[in-house]
């Protein structure tokens, strides 16, 4: 697990996603890792007595009400979770239980009260979490660091980590001579490297699993190409920082790392604009909330940019995926364009939450789709 963030994994978005409780909760509120959080925690507050009035207009009962608030105000008062925060915080309550991430994004205070929670935030962290994991890799040692905006990196205790090449290959030196099954000289040699190279990955494998941020390997040849051809995590960037690890300082380390991040991230959305603008000119493109709408219920959707600070409230039709807004936000209705992402996402498609300069015509959403309707 690391230290500072909880991104969700798929499993878990996919949960918070199908879930429908007419008392639902949402609660963004914008964190500092260095800080004791005291404003934040008061903003948490406000931001409770808020949805807490929402739901009694709606007209709750009081014992539901009363679940919420012990949930958040119990959550206000634990100052060993306050301890660690990242940039965000996203809350989602019901009666029967709350959950927490913390999130690497910097994300505006909100409520949102419906029966469903709030979502498009969240999948900003998915979408782009601006956290990464930097394995330092170097034939005498091997190190993991976490790396996350605004913290410092830090190390991170992986178990069975091999120590260095040599002793991966159960020798005291790779100068070792000792024949391997006839293999000897420079074939001995990157056999033992694979070695190292796979056990890495093997003990990387179930610390990993489900937590979905970049890996970026630093490293210098034959180790990077060697540990390329045996990983099995997919999100290992392509991009290498390049060097002998062992004499690069973390932070020297976190700020290639963050560098690498964004052209990652800056060119994933230059590639889906330019797709956009060549799909808009064949009918494969919709910039109409109501034309969104309904292409998200027919999982027409291959890929949708939605707006993550803004809400939208109202419905969908369930079956037609017709659009009715609403003057006010309130505890009977919901978000529009977080209910497009939801069914878009659910059909299979690449749901991109970023800001709002980032979407083609830079309205509410945007999609391409998967054929013409």
């Amino acid at each position: 697990m690391l230290l500072h963030t909880d991104v969700p994994t798929q499993a878990q978005l996919r949960r918070l996603l199908a879930d429908r409780t007419p008392t639902s909760v949402s609660i963004y509120v914008p964190t500092d890792p260095v800080s004791a959080n005291v404003g934040e925690r008061i903003e948490l507050g406000n931001l409770a007595a808020e949805a807490l009035r929402q739901l009694g207009e709606a007209g709750v009962a009081k014992r539901e009400l009363v679940a919420i608030e012990q949930e958040i105000g119990d959550l206000v008062e634990d100052e060993a979770f306050w301890r660690y925060q990242a940039r965000s915080l996203a809350i989602f309550a019901t009666p029967e239980g709350l959950t927490t991430f913390r999130l690497p994004n910097r994300l505006l205070s909100t409520v949102v009260v419906s029966d469903r929670f709030h979502l498009k935030p969240l999948l900003r962290a998915v979408t782009f979490p601006q956290v990464a994991l930097v394995l330092a890799l170097a034939q005498g040692s091997v190190r993991l660091i976490e790396v996350s905006p605004d913290i410092e990196p830090a190390e991170v205790a992986v178990p069975d980590l091999p120590r260095d090449a040599a002793s991966a290959a159960g020798r005291s030196s790779l100068a070792d001579r000792a024949p391997i099954r006839r293999i000897q000289g420079s074939e001995g040699r990157k056999l033992r490297l694979r070695q190292y190279a796979r056990q890495i990955d093997q003990a990387l494998r179930p610390f990993l699993g489900g937590i979905g941020v970049p890996l970026i390997l630093a490293g210098a040849e034959p180790l990077d190409s060697i540990f390329r051809s045996v990983n099995s995590y997919p999100q290992l960037a392509s991009t290498t920082i390049t060097g002998n690890p062992e004499r690069t300082p973390d932070a020297e380390l976190a700020a290639s790392a963050r560098e690498i991040l964004d052209d990652l991230y800056a060119g994933e959305l230059r590639e889906t604009r330019q797709l956009f603008d060549v799909r808009l000119t064949e009918g494969r493109a919709l910039l109409d909330i109501g034309d969104v709408a309904r292409a998200a219920t027919y999982g027409a959707i291959d890929t949708v940019l939605v707006d993550i600070d803004e809400v939208v409230p109202g419905s969908i039709d369930e079956e037609t995926g017709a659009v009715t807004l609403s003057p006010a936000v309130g505890a009977d209705q919901y978000g529009v364009v977080d209910e497009i992402a939801r069914r878009a996402w659910f059909a299979g498609a690449r749901v991109l939450a970023v800001r709002r300069d980032d979407i083609p015509g830079q309205g509410s959403v945007a999609a391409i789709l998967r054929y013409p309707i």
